[in-house]
């Protein structure tokens, strides 16, 4: 009989024909959620199950054909926590764990902060600093129909967890009166809104199988960030910061929006471990 090992080196080796990121990781991942075990709690020399191998050799060959891991499996991790996806709602990216931490960081000398998550999809970044964060406030905002349900599910799970609820809205992170009633107020605001230009060509995990709307964002990639920038600006207090993903796109517009707007000072941008620009930062002038 099959052992676990057998299983994950099987699938590792489909999986980097396929020409997938990350092979070891995904088949590992993949072989956890078919015998229903954290990946920390398998036993590579435990046998399996010939109906457990035959699945695990099905949700590889999706994944082979690019599928998404977290549509596959169902879950994500981001910032100590695990959120519920599935097609129609963006699956967090372990990127935005660099996100979280600046956020985390700029709120340090902070109590009982209040932090807006703009365009928060499936709900995961603003829930993991509610978790970090237990004495924070915490609103998320999310304009699309399908993202806003699975957000709710797992603001849902997550306060049954024992972690502080969170506020929803359905709104546009655009829309100038947003969360009117929060004007000057505000710490934090975290923002992952899509920044791809249209027509780019992407790995089909994001160009085929994510949500269009939660990628895309007209001819330069830009039309939801020049929304956001005068939002952050109007919500934010004095010294109040705003950490916005953009990725290798927008290196130099976004910081160059922000400083225009005249309402941003210590504008700063980021790269990722492989220094492929990430997020930009910014606060509030005073």
């Amino acid at each position: 009989m099959p052992t676990v090992l057998w299983l994950i080196e099987t699938a590792e080796r489909a999986l980097s024909a396929a020409s997938v990121p990350n092979p070891r990781g995904d088949a590992t991942e993949l072989a956890a959620h078919v015998l229903g075990v954290e990946v920390a709690r398998l036993d590579p020399g435990a046998e399996i199950q010939e109906e457990q191998a035959e699945l695990h050799k099905e949700l590889v060959a999706k994944r082979a054909d690019r599928v998404p891991l977290g549509y596959l499996t169902g879950r994500m991790h981001l910032g100590g926590i695990e959120v519920a996806v599935a097609p129609g709602v963006f699956v967090p990216r372990v990127h935005s764990e660099l996100v979280l931490a600046h956020g985390a960081q700029a709120l340090r000398a902070v109590t009982t902060p209040l932090v807006v998550d703009l365009c928060t999809g499936s709900g995961a970044i603003a829930l993991a600093m509610a978790h970090t964060r237990p004495d924070a406030r915490v609103h998320a905002v999310e304009l699309d129909p399908s993202a806003l349900e699975w957000a709710r599910f797992n603001a849902a799970r997550r306060a049954e967890a024992g972690d502080t609820p969170i506020q929803l809205h359905a709104g546009d992170a655009t829309d100038p009166e947003l969360l009117a009633e929060l004007d000057g107020q505000v710490d934090l605001i975290m923002a992952n809104p899509p920044f791809v230009p249209d027509g780019v060509q992407l790995l089909p995990e994001y160009g085929k199988f994510h949500p269009e709307r939660a990628i895309f964002s007209g001819s330069d990639g830009l039309d939801v960030i020049r929304g956001v920038v005068p939002v952050a600006g109007r919500l934010l207090r004095g010294g109040g910061t705003l950490v916005i993903e953009h990725g290798h796109f927008h290196q130099e517009t976004v910081p160059e929006l922000l400083q225009s707007s005249g309402q941003f000072m210590e504008i700063a941008d980021y790269c990722d471990q492989d220094r492929r620009p990430l997020y930009a930062t910014a606060r509030r002038a005073r």
